[in-house]
């Protein structure tokens, strides 16, 4: 189990890039809208995790109404797992809440949040890796 990457809901991508990239000097892997979570999306490759900057294109999903109640900054923690069912039911065992079911992305990645009341205020995210093709 490692972090996969540590999510930064921000309210321009270009402007915070300015910082992540040119001010740190940390590359851009990746920059694509995921239009069914209603996000842009630039991944900045970190070793063996990631930054991953989240802006809302709707003010009003779930990253918009983070970014009103509490401003920019961290949104979530993922951490890669090998089996995402076996972790989620080793977390109800222990008494934790899932924020929602296990979800696919269209590549087999898939992923679950861990609610933040049960995690001591970080939404976590679990996520597995498709099987190597």
């Amino acid at each position: 189990m490692h972090i996969h990457h540590i999510a930064i809901a921000v309210k321009d991508l270009d402007e915070s890039l300015a910082f992540y990239r040119d001010a740190l000097g940390i590359t851009v892997g990746e920059r694509k809208e995921v239009l069914a979570e209603g996000v842009e999306i630039a991944f900045l490759p970190m070793g063996e995790t990631e930054l991953e900057l989240l802006r809302p294109l709707d003010p009003e999903n779930s990253i918009g109404r983070f970014l009103e109640k509490r401003g920019e900054g961290i949104h979530h923690i993922c951490v890669a797992v090998e089996d995402i069912e076996a972790a989620v039911a080793k977390l109800e065992a222990a008494g934790a809440r899932m924020a929602a079911e296990i979800r696919s992305h269209p590549d087999g990645t898939r992923y679950a949040f861990v609610h933040p009341k049960s995690s001591h205020g970080v939404l976590m995210e679990l996520y597995q890796k498709p099987p190597e093709a």
